[in-house]
């Protein structure tokens, strides 16, 4: 891998799909200068961590509670992420809240993918608060990370409709497809330097 381009670090705890859509668009040149440099997942027996097997990807597995705290096991980390030089760090379905340790080191190189239209439904099971809610749109949100529950600047969203009969399951499958498509682009943005952050405001070119 190049240190010419944006090393980025995906943290995944689940079954990896979005990891999956982020290294394939790396393998085929979409994301411009950037490349999938590092899987950090919390559950090694997640489906994520055979994704990155097969795809060649390194990974850093960790088990919480070998660790006194969070910011105990963060501090390791954020050492590995500073030894391979990345430059970005993506919140792909991680599972976990995150401390000061990693949020302020890696403030506005952060973001994270939601199922839903913040600041509508954070937290988990947002697919679900919006069926419950009656919603007839929703949809996915790309942020910047800060200390707060999915309350970072906006840098990008996309509208879905919902259908009657929608369930989870059906919803969660329109959810993913977008995701797959948005999350993707915005780290291409990000790495061609097409994003800028002033305060909660985020301007984005093109």
């Amino acid at each position: 891998m190049s240190r010419d381009k944006l090393r980025i670090a995906v943290f995944a705890s689940g079954s990896g799909s979005n990891f999956q859509a982020l290294a394939e668009a790396a393998r085929d040149g979409d994301l411009g200068p950037a490349e999938i440099a590092l899987l950090v997942c919390d559950k090694p027996e997640a489906k994520v961590v055979s994704r990155a097997s097969e795809l060649g990807i390194e990974t850093f597995v960790f088990r919480p509670k070998e660790y006194a705290s969070r910011e105990a096991y963060e501090t390791v980390i954020a050492a590995e992420l500073a030894a391979r030089g990345i430059g970005l760090t993506v919140l792909a379905g991680y599972m976990r809240i995150l401390t000061d340790v990693l949020v302020g080191a890696y403030a506005g190189r952060m973001i994270n993918v939601h199922p839903s239209l913040l600041p509508a439904f954070p937290g988990i099971r947002a697919i679900e608060q919006a069926l419950d809610y009656g919603v007839k749109v929703t949809g996915v949100t790309v942020h910047f990370v800060d200390g707060g529950l999915d309350s970072g600047p906006i840098i990008a969203q996309r509208v879905i409709e919902l259908e009657t009969g929608d369930t989870a399951e059906t919803l969660a499958a329109r959810i993913h497809a977008v995701e797959h498509e948005l999350l993707p682009r915005t780290v291409r943005l990000i790495a061609e330097g097409r994003v800028s952050l002033a305060g909660r405001i985020v301007t984005v070119d093109g």
